[in-house]
């Protein structure tokens, strides 16, 4: 009769910063991937056509007012809307609230007979 010597391999653990983990396994601390994901979601982003409308138009906004804006997608959010009219310090911001993305950038100038058609909401940030 033989036996089989079966060798079962250690996983390999990088250096430093190592603890136990949410399931109790020792390995590597740190946000989990969920969290990760939703801190990467919790930011509304620029399509290309926003950047341009704003580098064109002079546009700016501060991180507060960054702040402001994600704080009022994610009132629109909420309330289950898709697509969105925000005011934003005298411009107009079209959102779709589904991707966390500025679709365009309207500001005071320019507001004057614009018609916004295909949003579901608006709100003043």
């Amino acid at each position: 009769m033989s036996d089989k010597l079966v060798i079962i391999p250690q996983p390999i653990v990088p250096g430093g910063n190592q603890g136990v983990n949410r399931q109790g396994r020792t390995g590597t601390t740190g946000p989990s991937f969920e969290e990760v994901l939703g801190q990467l979601d919790s930011r509304v982003q620029f399509s290309n056509h926003a950047r341009q409308r704003m580098a064109s138009r002079g546009i700016h906004f501060s991180e507060t007012d960054l702040g402001r804006l994600d704080d009022a997608v994610g009132k629109v959010r909420a309330k289950g809307g898709r697509d969105s009219l925000v005011m934003l310090n005298d411009n107009a911001l079209v959102v779709s609230v589904k991707n966390s993305q500025v679709v365009t950038v309207v500001d005071r100038d320019n507001l004057k007979d614009n018609v916004f058609t295909n949003i579901d909401s608006a709100i003043i940030a």
